[in-house]
Formats: structure tokens, sequence, C-alpha cells
């Protein structure tokens, strides 16, 4: 007795100081196999699992892969996945373009020119949700475009990526244009180019 309660102090210790399962039966049970997920986590996601990018090592041009149905952009480095991360694109009234694009201009710091919010003479926000040429300006007023920072235009009618809200992660939000939290979008900014590919699909 003393012999069996002696193996299986010596089992559980090997068990523990290993952090897994024995390749042999504990007394008569069966064999377990623990397989953990690996997942790869930027130290600075604000609200983790937004995006994960493993990609600041791997060499070769940037491409990525827009999947409009699950709200995800893939990235890749000489065809090798370097991350991914959630997106909001177009509400349906807004649908964003499918196809294959190329970034045509980049910079960093951008302001909408057709969305954006009206301030009257003082300053006040009195439309939060403007759209140059269609929304009345109040006398003095005027029309502020939106922030899109690190844009990345990729139509010549104002649809890019930029950083923006994602309010509900899997779910559409935009006018049109591919929102990236604001991390990722300084990362892929930093790593894309003017000619970089983007494919969006359905």
């Amino acid at each position: 007795m003393k012999a069996v309660r002696l193996i299986a102090s010596i089992v559980s210790v090997l068990a523990l100081s290993q952090c897994s399962f024995p390749d042999f039966p504990l007394l008569g049970s069966r064999t377990e196999i623990v397989r953990r997920p690996l997942m790869v986590m930027p130290s600075s996601a604000s609200q983790p699992p937004l995006y994960v990018w493993h990609g600041g090592g791997q060499p070769g041009p940037l491409s990525l892969n827009i999947d409009l149905s699950e709200q995800k952009a893939y990235l890749f480095k000489n065809g090798q996945s370097v991350g991914w991360t959630y997106v909001a694109t177009g509400r349906s009234e807004f649908p964003t373009p499918t196809g294959s694009f190329r970034i045509l201009e980049k910079i960093v710091s951008k302001r909408s020119n057709r969305y954006g919010v009206i301030a009257d003479s003082s300053g006040r926000i009195v439309n939060a949700h403007a759209t140059a040429g269609v929304s009345r300006i109040p006398p003095g007023g005027s029309f502020i475009g939106s922030r899109m920072p690190y844009w990345m235009r990729l139509t010549g009618n104002g649809v890019g990526l930029h950083a923006g809200p994602i309010p509900r992660p899997g779910s559409p939000a935009s006018h049109g244009c591919i929102r990236l939290p604001r991390d990722m979008a300084e990362t892929i900014y930093q790593h894309a180019s003017v000619g970089t590919q983007v494919t969006i699909m359905h």
C-alpha cells in the first residue's frame, strides 16, 4: 500500500512539474492528451481580441484580404499569415465595394470631406451626423469632417482604410470605408506602401 502511495506521489510531482499529463495512464485511467490553442496577441491590444499581429520581423511586402461576411482583415507577407484584425465596413445603405484594389495614397492625419459634424457660430455641435453639401449649416456655422487617422485610399471616390471605432466587432458600421482599431491601423500604415494590394470579398 505504501508503495502504491509512493508511486502516486511521484507521478503527481512529475505531472505538475511538466505542466502536462504524462504519457502513461494513472492507476488504470485512460491516457489524456491536452492540446492548448496558440494565439499570439499584441502586447498593446486595447480590446483583445480585436486583432493579432506577429509580422514585425517578417520580411516582404504586405497584402490584405478583407472578408465582409466576417468583418475581418487577414494580413500576409510573402504569402505567410502575419495576423488578422476586426474591421468595420459599410452598412447596407453605404456598401463597401468588393474586388482587388491597391493603396493609392497614404495620409497620417486626414479628415473626411464628406461626413462629419456641423457646428454653429459658437462652436457648439448641432448635427453630429452631417453630410457635406446635404446637411444645413446655420449662419456663421461650419462643417467639420470626421477624423480618419492613418488614411490609406483605395478608390477615387473616397473609400479607404483608416483608424476608427469598431462598436460591434463582427458587424458593419461605416459609410463604406474600412475602419481599423487604432493600434492596428498604425501598424498597417507603417508596413504598407502605395501599391499594397488589398482584396475585398463577401
